[in-house]
């Protein structure tokens, strides 16, 4: 899981304005770095013009999503992240974004901003921080530890059935057990699994 560009736009009437922007591109070839990056500004510029105003929507991209959420007073914000990465931390973050964006930087800005105007400098904290969304994000944490506790507990399930299948077949092996014990056995086994565990 990986975020890639995190960034706040302006949505005009005939374009969207590039407000602030973060950028991880260590990833890529150190030549390729500066390409990339413009055309990640390229696509979120046109991913926000074609978005309508109060929306949120994830664009696929080869193995890449871009959210996006373009609140209703035209400040917009856009996250790129490989397909794996979760779509709600990805509006979680957006929003949170937007809320500290819109109180630290004025509203009359935003029409004629540009990253080198723009007074914001909370976007690269932003990107390194949610790098991991396990730790950024509450929910994400809580869920990554119930999948670890529900896989703990599927294989302590499935070595009680595998240990259970070995005592049937030493019962039926023993010698020391009478015939009323192996009966008594084989009753209150057909008993207890009335149930299948999946």
């Amino acid at each position: 899981m990986r975020l890639y560009s995190l960034s706040v736009l302006y949505r005009a009437e005939q374009r969207a304005v590039l407000l602030k922007a973060a950028y991880d591109v260590s990833s890529f070839g150190f030549f390729q770095r500066p390409s990339v990056q413009e055309f990640m500004t390229f696509t979120s510029q046109l991913i926000v013009e074609r978005s309508a105003k109060g929306s949120r929507a994830s664009v696929k991209e080869q193995e890449y999503l871009c959210h996006v959420y373009v609140r209703n007073d035209s400040l917009s914000g856009v996250v790129i992240a490989d397909s794996e990465y979760p779509s709600r931390v990805a509006f979680t973050l957006l929003e949170k974004v937007l809320d500290e964006f819109s109180k630290q930087v004025d509203r009359s800005e935003w029409p004629n901003g540009c990253p080198a105007s723009i007074d914001y400098t909370a976007l690269d904290g932003y990107l390194s921080t949610y790098q991991n969304p396990r730790e950024a994000d509450p929910m994400s944490k809580v869920q990554a530890e119930l999948d670890e506790t529900k896989i703990i507990l599927h294989s302590t399930m499935e070595s009680l059935l595998e240990r259970g299948e070995k005592i049937d077949d030493l019962v039926s092996k023993s010698e020391v057990l009478g015939i009323h014990s192996k009966a008594f056995y084989k009753t209150a086994r057909k008993q207890n699994s009335c149930c299948a565990v999946m």
